[in-house]
C-alpha cells in the first residue's frame, strides 16, 4: 500500500502545485470562476498556500506517516469545501474536478493509514 500512496501522493502534489500556481498568477479563467463563485479575490493566496501545504504534507508523509494522513484529511476537507462552494451557485461542471480530488484525498488517507 505504501507504493500506491507514494505514486498517488506524488501525482496529487504536482496537481496541487499547478493549481496553487494558478491561484497566485490569476489567469483570466480563474478570475472568472472566482467571480462566479462569489469569492473575494483576496482569498486566492490563502487557497494557494493551503494547496502547497497539503502537497508538501503528502510528500513529508512518505517518511512520517501521521503527517501524510493529516495532509490527506486536510485536503479532503478542502476539496469538500470546494465542491460545496461550486454546488451552492449551481456550478455542477466545476464541482466535478473538486469531487474527484476529494475522492483521491480520501484514498490517500486510507492508503497511508493502512501502512501505519
Amino acid at each position: 500500500m505504501f507504493i500506491v500512496y507514494a505514486i498517488i501522493a506524488a501525482l496529487m502534489s504536482v496537481v496541487l502545485l499547478a493549481s496553487a500556481g494558478a491561484k497566485f498568477t490569476r489567469p483570466q479563467r480563474l478570475v472568472d470562476q472566482v467571480s462566479t463563485l462569489g469569492l473575494p479575490y483576496s482569498v486566492l493566496p490563502f487557497l494557494g498556500l493551503a494547496q502547497i501545504a497539503g502537497g508538501g504534507g503528502l510528500i513529508i508523509g512518505l517518511w512520517w506517516e501521521p503527517v501524510g494522513i493529516a495532509a490527506a484529511v486536510g485536503l479532503a476537507l478542502y476539496f469538500i469545501g470546494a465542491v460545496a462552494t461550486h454546488l451552492r451557485v449551481g456550478d455542477y461542471k466545476g464541482a466535478l474536478p473538486a469531487a474527484v480530488l476529494t475522492a483521491v484525498a480520501i484514498v490517500l488517507a486510507a492508503a497511508r493509514s493502512v501502512t501505519l
